[in-house]
């Protein structure tokens, strides 16, 4: 990721990274993961479409809300409050129109 930066006032040692340097780095980083899980959303939805395809063919509905507050549960104990937003949003984009 990042190179070492030698000069002599640092006997040898990589010289700290600027500001900016640390910033386009972890931006990057950021940029990565986001892609990763933009493409982990999309197969949570093809995975939850599917579940919702074999339910509702069994003649069940397309929501299983008990399942849902499972979900609602897991974000919210691992991530608080805002993971409990982020599940609403998962559950949101899964549901689909089945």
């Amino acid at each position: 990721m990042q190179q070492d930066r030698h000069d002599g006032q640092h006997g040898g040692q990589a010289a700290p990274a600027t500001a900016d340097e640390v910033i386009a780095a972890n931006r990057a980083r950021i940029d990565d993961l986001d892609a990763r899980i933009i493409a982990l959303v999309g197969e949570r939805m093809a995975a939850s479409r599917a579940v919702q395809e074999a339910r509702i063919g069994s003649g069940g509905r397309r929501v299983h809300l008990a399942r849902e507050m499972e979900v609602l549960r897991t974000y919210g104990d691992a991530l608080g409050r805002p993971g409990t937003s982020v599940a609403m949003t998962l559950l949101e984009l899964c549901r689909g129109t089945v």
